[in-house]
């Protein structure tokens, strides 16, 4: 989980004097893995239950991984408690992988999802996409749907059109271009997005506009929710984790966020 999403909970939880829900919900697990722990920092109840937890999980023998952009005794704002917590197992730093190692992503994922892509597109694609692994996923994801959708290979000029579209968001892309783009695709009105309906048309639009925003742009559930309508960064957690467990299981869903995001960024190329 993210460092965010045990904040949203843990303020929640003593909100609405559910505290100790909070702390057997977590108590009970064997392996607890969070990322972004830098963004714990100044957030001294959070990081108090952390604390609290840490020892928990650690006395009973369970497992514990933590991520962060630097190392422990670079993050202000946490208390030096929970650092030497941070500090007192092993720390790794996990660099930007290597060639060799992003071919051989490639070539898994190709196996997995049994699609046929050919070595000099996979070994291109692994040479220009340097960054991190979730932007040689997108990449990839975006290579497969497009093939199943041509019903055949592509080419290599459209490999670089698609790696152009897919990696690194144009800057000048706001999000009103997001959700302009999102009810052109779905065929509804702009305005509808905004409005306090469930109506099914019109929740699955905005929960992929707010999965957008979040995962591409990396803008904050609280400012998410306050620009469609209103409405609280708890409804747009579960939109954000609802659509992202779609895009990993449903066949569908995951070929209307790759063309979406094809729309978004063409749009823009323009």
């Amino acid at each position: 989980m993210s460092s965010e999403k045990f904040t949203v909970e843990c303020v929640e939880a003593i909100r609405n004097n559910k505290g100790n829900l909070f702390k057997e919900k977590y108590r009970k697990y064997d392996i607890l893995i969070m990322d972004d722990v830098q963004f714990l920092s100044g957030k001294d109840k959070t990081q108090e239950e952390l604390f609290h937890l840490f020892n928990t999980l650690y006395d009973n023998n369970k497992q514990i991984v933590f991520s962060s952009d630097k190392a422990p005794k670079h993050i202000n704002g946490i208390e030096d408690r929970l650092k030497s917590r941070f500090e007192g197992g092993m720390t790794a730093d996990i660099s930007v992988p290597e060639y060799e190692s992003r071919l051989a992503i490639l070539k898994g994922k190709s196996k997995q999802n049994q699609i046929n892509i050919n070595e000099e597109i996979l070994e291109y694609i692994a040479s220009v996409v340097q960054n991190n692994i979730r932007e040689l996923e997108g990449v990839f994801n975006s290579v497969m749907v497009q093939t199943q959708f041509k019903k055949r290979g592509l080419t290599l000029p459209e490999i670089k059109i698609l790696i152009k579209n897919s990696i690194r968001p144009p800057k000048n892309i706001t999000i009103n271009d997001v959700i302009k783009t999102v009810s052109k695709f779905y065929n509804i009105n702009e305005q509808e997005l905004y409005e306090k309906t469930r109506k099914k048309e019109i929740v699955k639009p905005r929960q992929i506009v707010m999965y957008l925003l979040r995962e591409d742009f990396n803008t904050s559930y609280p400012y998410i929710g306050q620009k469609l309508g209103g409405r609280d960064h708890t409804t747009v957690i579960h939109a954000y984790e609802k659509v992202k467990t779609e895009e990993e299981t449903d066949e569908i869903t995951k070929q209307e966020i790759v063309l979406i995001k094809e729309r978004i960024y063409q749009s823009f190329d323009k």
